[in-house]
């Protein structure tokens, strides 16, 4: 079973390695780039300074932060490629590390606040996701994830289209859903909100 979901992330790595160089003008990119202003304005009142962005891809959401001097940023993502592009366009302005976001390479209680802006739905492993984004922020911090997601109907489709298709996409997530498996790996979610029909952003912070 474990390796049958690993294959959801190798797909996810060829897929980001394969349009890296024209992610901004591919679908992907032009899905996200509506969703970027809400984003960012919620990690900014978020009011920290050590902001990691798990599925950074090539940078876009870091570049826009790095406007912020008071930021120390962090970004993680499966695809060498797009962590080797962001790297270009980010330069010493962020730590950038090619990585699996079951298995975060940094220390527990480091940062304020974690972002995971349209990866989440690639996780075959949402819960070990969840479980190490609590690990490594700090117990004040707090978690913002935007993402897809679709009326019912449609949405089952989708995720049904997920099983079968080889572009890495796992599984689109209702509101209710999302908040529930956040309360299960010990967040409290709020503040849900669609951003457009398409995609919606939610905080979280730790539970107490």
């Amino acid at each position: 079973m474990e390796s049958n979901k690993n294959i959801f992330k190798e797909n996810s790595k060829i897929n980001f390695n394969n349009h890296a160089e024209v992610y901004n003008e591919s679908h992907d990119g032009k899905f996200v780039a509506p969703m970027y202003d809400e984003i960012i304005n919620r990690i900014m009142s978020t009011n920290g300074k050590e902001i990691l962005d798990v599925g950074c891809g090539t940078g876009n959401v870091l570049i826009k932060l790095s406007k912020n001097k008071d930021f120390n940023l962090h970004g993680l993502d499966i695809s060498e490629k797009m962590i080797e592009i962001a790297k270009k366009n980010l330069g010493d302005k962020a730590e950038l590390k090619v990585g699996d976001s079951e298995h975060l390479p940094w220390e527990d209680n480091c940062f304020d606040a974690i972002v995971c802006n349209a990866s989440f739905h690639h996780y075959p492993n949402p819960k070990k996701v969840l479980i190490e984004m609590k690990r490594v922020l700090k117990s004040s911090g707090t978690l913002v994830i935007g993402d897809p997601t679709a009326p019912i109907i449609y949405r089952q489709m989708i995720n049904l289209c997920c099983k079968m298709s080889n572009n890495g996409d796992y599984k689109i997530y209702s509101k209710k859903e999302i908040e529930e498996l956040l309360k299960k790996c010990g967040f409290k979610p709020f503040n849900f909100v669609k951003i457009n029909y398409k995609s919606f952003a939610i905080n979280a912070k730790i539970e107490e």
